[in-house]
């Protein structure tokens, strides 16, 4: 897929308007909304230090949190603007809106290698609608494109897809900033034609949200290694005991298929030999969503393929960890989407962590190539203290999942080609 890059395009003294990610974790504290992790920030920084070195004029869009139409102070990017000043080490002007006279005005004050970061664009419903409207009101301030937010880049939205197609209908160009080529470079072109072994870990909830992964992965990968929830879905279709874990009785048939297949094309499909169960307990205590919480007691480990009735797996056992991370330090292309268990709550959390070790080990003591796909795979990473020592780790949940089934996603399509 080559798209331009800010590396190609000429940007002086020209309005560039950069769709970033700076959708980051934030909480109040004092009253103010302060920012708990500002990676996404600081992932933006080469693009925008290589757009003020070529002298550009850098206008940034960006959503945060899910506002719905609305002006929602805890979620204005105010409090990013200081973050992005502190970071870059110079001004960084900031306007209450993301399109209209506010915006023209400022945009028409800029100079060579300003930056003005512009208001949630999500206080506006028609970004998620990709009104044309919104879209061109939006364009008016831009003469380049460039998008940089890889996570947002599945989206059809005003600001992913939108613009672009406006700015290049006026003959504007539309480029892929550094972190998007970087996303498009691991999880396309180096998966294209994989070192081998080629090792796929899978993880995570529902078997439903990577079966399209599963079996595109089929067709590549020397083994594939299942975690998480999704595994018990597997472990029905082999007739197996699943207790109270987390299952999707109508997805056996489709688990079924994909076991089928992985036997048919010689692929090493594995899944967990024990895994860590625990007894769900409710409280009377509500989450965000306003189910009770569950008190996970009595967690141990389960040698049996089969769960006990009154428990649920929460986390691959210490001999499908040792199996699986003996598989990983094989490997010359690793590729990693989903955590092994619960990783959260440090009682589940030695599968994902002991997996983690091995992906760090494979690259840094054995030259492996790995690739983390993104979302809670990277938060575990981060969280074990080895998010440094892999190839490279994604910067987008469903955008790493819908490129790797090999659909086309609008943010990119939008951009021009090279």
């Amino acid at each position: 897929m080559a798209k331009l890059t800010v590396n190609d395009i000429e940007v002086r003294d020209k309005r560039v308007f950069v769709r970033v990610d700076y959708n980051v974790p934030m909480e109040e504290k004092d009253g103010q909304m302060v920012i708990n992790d500002d990676t996404r920030i600081r992932e933006t920084l080469p693009t925008l230090n290589l757009l003020i070195q070529k002298g550009a004029k850098i206008l940034l869009a960006a959503h945060l949190g899910r506002p719905k139409g609305k002006r929602e102070p805890s979620m204005s990017l105010r409090p990013v603007a200081g973050k992005l000043s502190e970071l870059m080490g110079r001004p960084v002007a900031f306007v209450e809106d993301c399109k209209g006279p506010e915006v023209t005005r400022a945009a028409s004050q800029m100079k060579a290698g300003d930056l003005l970061l512009l208001e949630n664009v999500r206080y506006y419903s028609e970004e998620e609608a990709n009104d044309p409207v919104f879209a061109e009101q939006m364009a008016e301030v831009a003469e380049v494109y460039v998008n940089d937010a890889f996570g947002s880049a599945h989206r059809a939205h005003a600001s992913t897809e939108g613009v672009a197609r406006i700015v290049a209908k006026r003959g504007g160009v539309c480029a892929a900033g550094l972190l998007m080529e970087r996303e498009l470079k691991f999880l396309g072109e180096e998966l294209e034609e994989p070192a081998r072994p080629f090792v796929v870990i899978l993880g995570g909830a529902k078997v439903s949200d990577k079966i399209t992964v599963i079996d595109r992965l089929l067709e590549k990968a020397d083994a594939i290694l299942i975690g998480g929830a999704m595994a018990y879905t597997f472990r029905l279709a082999q007739g197996r005991k699943t207790g109270k874990s987390l299952v999707e009785p109508d997805k056996v048939e489709v688990a079924q298929s994909a076991l089928k297949k992985a036997a048919a094309r010689g692929v090493k499909f594995l899944l967990p030999v024990d895994d860590v169960v625990a007894e769900p307990v409710k409280t009377s205590q509500l989450d965000k969503k306003g189910k009770p919480i569950i008190d996970w007691q009595n967690p141990t480990v389960n040698a049996s393929q089969d769960v006990p009735d009154h428990a649920a797996g929460l986390d691959v056992g210490p001999a499908t960890t040792q199996a699986y991370s003996a598989e990983v330090l094989e490997a010359k292309t690793i590729l990693w989407n989903g955590p092994m268990g619960m990783f959260e709550d440090k009682r589940f959390a030695a599968g994902t962590f002991g997996v983690a070790q091995a992906v760090a080990e494979a690259t840094q003591k054995h030259g492996a190539k790995s690739i983390i796909g993104g979302g809670d795979s990277v938060k575990a990473l981060n969280k074990a203290k080895l998010g440094n020592q892999v190839t490279f780790m994604s910067t987008g949940g469903g955008a790493s999942l819908e490129f790797l089934e090999g659909k086309i996603l609008p943010g990119v399509a939008a951009l021009t080609e090279r």
